[in-house]
């Protein structure tokens, strides 16, 4: 017990060191470093700070914590490695909300983050209502195909949508959103997320040590003392409203939430316990590196979702190709 609760103060520790760098490192006339006397010194490097990179940072690292967070969570109740935070059709619908709101009603940061979260949640009630109507199988069943149904309308709208857009002016909007990026975050933007995503990161970090029991089969479940139905439905509503909160600024990001909660068990262990606050502050992480990457390598910033993409899957062929290697 007391070694994993070291590692997870090291991880923290990590974290803050990665957050101070980030803040310091990138962009800047003459300098790829901003030194202490530069920032004391120079009103325009303190303006940088404060009103750009501190918001993004902040962003990226909610970010970087519920796409892990709720992919480990999803990952647990669905009872499958490879389930990730847009099982539910919450990443398509808020990819076709975004797309909407560009083609019809203009590229408005407010009203695209605002429809986007709009049509996020409204997958997952979408997802939930149709499961109610299927007539067989278990109720996890039943979200897994009302998921993926729901995900292939929402596709299919976006592809309409993409189709119709103008190419000169919508269609490269909904390419870029699509590909994820934090480039545009604002206070203003980062302060419409974070008590939501924070409320709901404390409801699932709260919920953390009956995940494990949420993981069982529904009578095991029962029978020891919870009610299975109602505390999914808590922890996955909590999940979706985080996920659209990060997505409707953030974009299409990808991997993050099926690579870390495999890093997070292969450290931790299947115990939800120490595994989802590991999993949160490894997302984090990971999340601040990808977005220092997309931003410094090149002198025209990377989108944030081609990084997440390439490091996870890399990450994601190490580890398998390590377990496999590790068997008899």
């Amino acid at each position: 017990m007391a070694s994993r609760r070291q590692i997870l103060l090291w991880l923290a520790m990590l974290l803050l060191f990665v957050f101070l760098i980030s803040l310091v490192i990138g962009r800047y006339p003459g300098l790829t470093i901003l030194t202490p006397e530069r920032l004391a010194n120079d009103e325009l490097a303190q303006r940088l700070i404060f009103n750009l990179r501190l918001p993004r940072l902040i962003t990226a690292i909610l970010l970087g914590m519920t796409l892990a967070a709720t992919g480990a969570v999803f990952q647990m109740i669905f009872t499958n490695p490879l389930v990730e935070p847009g099982f539910l059709g919450v990443s398509q619908g808020a990819a076709f909300g975004a797309a909407l709101c560009i083609v019809f009603f203009g590229s408005s940061a407010w009203l695209v983050q605002t429809s986007a979260a709009f049509f996020a949640f409204a997958g997952l009630v979408l997802s939930y209502f149709v499961a109610r109507r299927v007539r067989y199988g278990g109720w996890v069943l039943r979200l897994i195909l009302s998921g993926i149904a729901i995900s292939a309308l929402f596709s299919s709208g976006l592809g309409i949508l993409k189709y119709i857009a103008d190419p000169l002016s919508q269609l490269p909007e909904i390419t870029f959103w699509l590909l994820g990026g934090l480039w545009s975050i604002t206070w203003s933007q980062a302060l419409s997320i974070i008590p939501v995503v924070l409320l709901m990161l404390t409801v699932i970090y709260g919920m953390r040590w009956r995940l494990n029991l949420l993981s069982l089969n529904d009578e095991t479940a029962f029978s020891l003392g919870i009610a299975p139905a109602r505390e999914r439905i808590i922890v996955l509503a909590a999940s979706v409203i985080a996920i659209a909160a990060v997505v409707s600024v953030s974009g299409m990001v990808t991997w993050i939430g099926i690579i870390i909660p495999h890093i997070a068990r292969r450290m931790f262990g299947a115990d939800s316990r120490f595994m989802l606050p590991a999993t949160m502050l490894i997302g984090a992480i990971f999340s601040l590196v990808c977005d220092d990457l997309a931003r410094t390598l090149m002198a025209g910033e990377i989108p944030l979702g081609i990084f997440t993409a390439f490091l996870g899957a890399a990450l994601f062929i190490f580890l398998m190709t390590r377990q496999k290697a590790a068997q008899p």
